[in-house]
């Protein structure tokens, strides 16, 4: 009798979860609870098996795919080496081990990153699952927009991140000249390498959160084209402190990619403000469209008003 209670209970729980049978997303608390936990753990499952997988990784190629540890080493064996790099074996690229426990601590926290990235999909829809419920249509569709171009900006920053600090290596490296001749620490270099492929991924949700500010009403396209220099100085200052080192290569890539996608998100709020404006003087909420100056401002100045 028990097992049957318990039975009929876990299938309630599963009619709540499901949009079919609780359309508007109707729970107790204590149900939220529970849904929380299920979720979370489902999560967290998801990260096991893809720490896991990014583990295994490291090591062992995935049919034509690299080893992870191949490709997070390219940018330093691309260094000359012999010159510039410390090459122990000839033809055989390798970083130094400095402690007995390192390459095990380095490979667990690189197929923890790998695992997070490659699992993301699974345990972004469980938050996700989570969260709807309590969201109109709308609402949904739009967070569902969000969180793809968010996942695309993060990746085009990586990959951009991996292609600028071999640059950046060669930039950093060449200021002892002659005197110095580089041997990385394992846990040194992949620290680097990760911290810069972070800041890239994290640096390019700019546009989204500029995008996402102007919709709501927080950040008009007039406050933008307004505060545009002043901003775009802010983003060099902002490459200039968040690449490590003193390392220009990266700084200027970095500065010069946000400034691209900053200009593209002050566009996309012209369009839209332009828009709204419409819409609302078609509702006979606004004045004429000629009263809004949506084009780009200029730096000219107007010499009928010079005395």
């Amino acid at each position: 009798m028990a097992r049957t209670h318990r039975r009929d209970d876990r299938h309630e729980k599963k009619k709540l979860r499901s949009r079919r049978h609780n359309p508007d997303g109707t729970m107790t608390l204590r149900d939220h609870l529970y849904e929380l936990r299920h979720r979370l753990g489902l999560a967290l499952l998801g990260l096991l098996v893809g720490c896991v997988l990014g583990f295994l990784w490291f090591q062992w190629r995935i049919g034509p795919i690299p080893s992870l540890g191949h490709l997070l080493t390219g940018p330093y064996c691309q260094l000359p080496a012999g010159t510039v790099r410390f090459e122990p074996i000839p033809g055989k690229c390798q970083l130094l081990q400095t402690q007995p426990f390192e390459a095990f601590l380095i490979q667990f926290k690189v197929g923890l990153a790998a695992g997070a990235v490659l699992t993301s999909p699974f345990w972004l829809f469980q938050i996700w699952s989570f969260v709807t419920p309590g969201l109109y249509e709308n609402e949904r569709k739009f967070t569902r927009i969000f969180v793809v171009l968010a996942s695309v900006l993060f990746a085009c920053g990586a990959v951009l991140a991996y292609f600028v600090v071999p640059k950046g290596l060669q930039v950093l490296v060449s200021f002892g000249g002659d005197q110095f001749i580089s041997a990385l620490a394992a846990n040194d270099y992949i620290s680097f390498v990760l911290v810069m492929l972070m800041i890239f991924g994290v640096s390019f949700e700019l546009p989204l959160v500029v995008v996402m500010l102007n919709r709501i009403g927080i950040l008009p396209y007039r406050n933008l084209t307004k505060w545009r220099r002043g901003i775009i100085f802010m983003l060099f200052v902002f490459a200039a402190i968040a690449t490590p080192g003193t390392d220009p290569v990266s700084m200027i890539a970095l500065a010069a990619a946000l400034t691209v996608l900053f200009e593209f998100a002050v566009q996309i709020a012209r369009i839209h403000d332009r828009k709204k404006e419409r819409e609302r003087i078609d509702d006979g909420w606004g004045d004429h469209p000629e009263d809004y100056d949506f084009s780009e401002p200029s730096d000219k100045v107007n010499t009928d008003d010079v005395t």
